[in-house]
């Protein structure tokens, strides 16, 4: 195997999965009672609903927007595909467009398939990776209201979004989720970095313990693929 640092391409795919898991700013000024109110009771029904979760398939579509000069909102990186993950810690990225690739993870070991590239990551899951994107309670991990401050948008209507601000130093600003105010299912995810970049996920015919094969979380590189193997890091 070799051993070298990912390619930026790489990196974005790295991205993608801490927060895709995710289903699920900055910290702001006190918030009014109803607004608390509001914020609590919609962070507690997703809390929740992804405990009674143990799989889900969806479909996604995904949108990475850049703030480095020069780069202007056409300039957004747009790629879809299909998910799957369950509990405890696993998950399958397959993007199809705008070329194949692959994620995949068993909870212990992370994939990063480049098919046209013929050139596979692997590098160790640690837990820093699952809790870049404040996503490990829906992988059986963690609790919202204990990881993040939790602020809420347009209360009173049927799409409330929700703005976590982790409580810990993390490579992120905040993560906002687009919730059903009623049920507590999480319809997008918004990963806001350091710099302002943006990656959006968004999650349609999405379905819930429908059961899935453990083989969907291995990974066999295919022959003539080049294997680089990542250090251990930090996300």
């Amino acid at each position: 195997m070799t051993i070298a640092r990912p390619r930026p391409r790489s990196m974005a795919r790295r991205r993608a999965a801490w927060i895709a898991l995710a289903w699920l700013g900055a910290t702001a000024a006190p918030l009014a009672n109803a607004e608390s109110d509001c914020a609590a009771e919609v962070g507690g029904r997703v809390q929740r609903r992804y405990e009674k979760v143990r799989d889900l398939h969806a479909h996604f579509e995904q949108r990475t927007e850049r703030v480095a000069l020069g780069s202007a909102p056409g300039d957004a990186l747009v790629a879809s595909g299909d998910a799957v993950f369950a509990k405890p810690g696993k998950m399958r990225w397959t993007y199809v467009a705008p070329e194949p690739s692959l994620v995949v993870t068993d909870g212990t070991t992370l994939w990063i398939y480049d098919e046209k590239a013929k050139e596979v990551q692997k590098l160790p899951l640690a837990a820093g990776y699952l809790s870049a994107a404040g996503v490990q309670f829906l992988l059986g991990e963690g609790k919202l209201a204990d990881e993040f401050q939790i602020a809420a948008q347009h209360c009173g209507e049927p799409v409330v979004t929700l703005l976590l601000a982790p409580k810990h130093d993390a490579q992120y600003e905040r993560i906002e989720l687009r919730v059903d105010a009623k049920s507590g299912a999480v319809a997008e995810t918004t990963v806001v970095d350091l710099f302002g970049n943006r990656t959006a996920v968004a999650f349609q015919n999405a379905r819930e313990n429908a059961g899935v094969d453990a083989a969907a979380f291995r990974f066999s590189p295919p022959p003539g693929v080049r294997v680089v193997e990542v250090p251990t890091a930090s996300p």
